[in-house]
């Protein structure tokens, strides 16, 4: 709607921006409310794309400065089902959407002092004593792309006795 209508649209709308993160600048700077679901990087179903850039996408990160960045309402991590089935989506989508959730629901400032052995640790100990307890087959942390398999059989034993 944004593409085809900009800043004639109603002063109350919300804008969801789900291609390129450039894009919600002119949003904003025309006023208008935004939630960022970035193409680039946000994508579940891109599958080469690892969890620490899903984390460390800041959906600030490059505003001028005379927009306002309290008008993002937030984020969307999107699942595309062309490269999905019921066999494999658990193990695509997480655990990139628990470090795209820690991103929206922590402040930027409280990000920038986490180092990211911090954040994996969260990430495995959620993975591995969360998703897996609840039966919901999330690849591992440490793959380079979404379904890799576990480092070793046991692995979240291992992880649970430490």
């Amino acid at each position: 709607m944004y593409e085809h209508f900009g800043n004639k649209l109603s002063n109350d709308t919300v804008v969801h921006v789900w291609k390129e993160k450039s894009t919600m600048t002119n949003v904003i700077l025309d006023g208008y409310r935004t939630i960022l679901s970035d193409q680039d990087v946000w994508y579940l179903d891109h599958l080469t794309v690892p969890w620490e850039s899903f984390y460390l996408n800041e959906p600030t990160e490059g505003l001028p400065t005379q927009a306002n960045p309290n008008l993002i309402l937030g984020g969307e991590a999107c699942m595309w089902g062309e490269t999905v089935d019921p066999s494999d989506i658990d193990n695509t989508i997480w655990p990139r959407a628990a470090a795209f959730a820690e991103r929206m629901w922590t402040s930027k400032e409280t990000i920038d002092t986490f180092s990211m052995t911090q954040v994996e640790e969260r990430l495995e100990y959620f993975r591995c004593s969360v998703l897996t307890e609840r039966s919901v087959a999330a690849a591992p942390v440490k793959n380079l792309q979404a379904r890799q398999a576990p480092p070793k059989p046991g692995s979240c034993y291992v992880q649970r006795r430490n």
